[in-house]
């Protein structure tokens, strides 16, 4: 498929992982973020392209898609929060920030790079990210899961109005090591006792989503659109205890 994979969030845990697995089967990538020092030594290690911007700023979703340029053979928005707090503490300004950077960000990252998917031979792919608290319940995740959600219903609704020219997915992570999910991770006691509250006990490395995006956006994943598919250990469907 011709033209680069567009990743948004291409210096955090997830973007950069699914960059290099791009890289090692030679598709070209160009990365997107807001730190410029880590996405420099990436591209530079793996010879991408790379712009610095911030997804609460007006204007530079367009001017990313610009950079990268056109054809694109596909699109990651691997963007996202993790603000866990009970119902009380948050504010109308969390609500806000939530939905503004992980599901109306990936709206717009999808409206400005559409004509550049639209551009490439093949059927290019979308790939968004949601995670397990959209679909199951977790104490203090009620921000959080709200924007989930919002990128569950928006990535059926992009399938639907982007078929048949353009593929739209999103992968559920459970609890993943990332730089974003430190708070959790840091502390190993913690992070063990949330990895044995999954089917398959252990936490979820950067490499288990990244190659299922790198599928979804591959040839092979040419009749799949519409779909939200966990990578979560079991967590969203299974119950191997009490």
């Amino acid at each position: 498929m011709s033209g680069k994979v567009l990743i948004f969030g291409g210096a955090g845990g997830i973007g950069a992982a699914l960059a290099r697995v791009l890289t090692a089967k030679g598709q070209a990538v160009h990365l997107a973020g807001r730190d410029e020092a880590k996405l420099a030594n990436l591209a530079g290690e793996i010879g991408a392209g790379y712009s610095v911007g911030d997804v609460e700023e007006a204007g530079s979703f367009a001017r990313i898609v610009a950079e990268a340029g056109s054809p694109l053979a596909g699109l990651v928005y691997a963007v996202g929060t993790i603000n866990l707090k009970p119902l009380a503490r948050l504010t109308a300004a969390d609500f806000e920030r939530d939905f503004r950077i992980n599901a109306a960000g990936a709206a717009l990252a999808a409206q400005a790079a559409l004509p550049a998917l639209k551009a490439s031979d093949g059927t290019p792919g979308i790939v968004l990210f949601s995670s397990v608290a959209a679909s199951q319940g977790f104490v203090a995740h009620a921000s959080v899961s709200m924007a989930k959600g919002a990128i569950e219903g928006l990535t059926l609704a992009l399938a639907a109005e982007l078929a048949p020219k353009v593929r739209v997915n999103a992968i559920a992570p459970s609890l993943t090591r990332t730089p974003l999910a430190a708070g959790l991770t840091a502390n190993e006691s913690m992070a063990q006792a949330i990895a044995q509250m999954h089917p398959l006990p252990r936490l979820g490395e950067a490499e288990d989503a990244a190659h299922l995006a790198a599928f979804l956006l591959s040839k092979e994943a040419g009749w799949m659109t519409g779909q939200i598919i966990g990578v979560d250990g079991g967590r969203s469907s299974l119950r191997t205890k009490g």
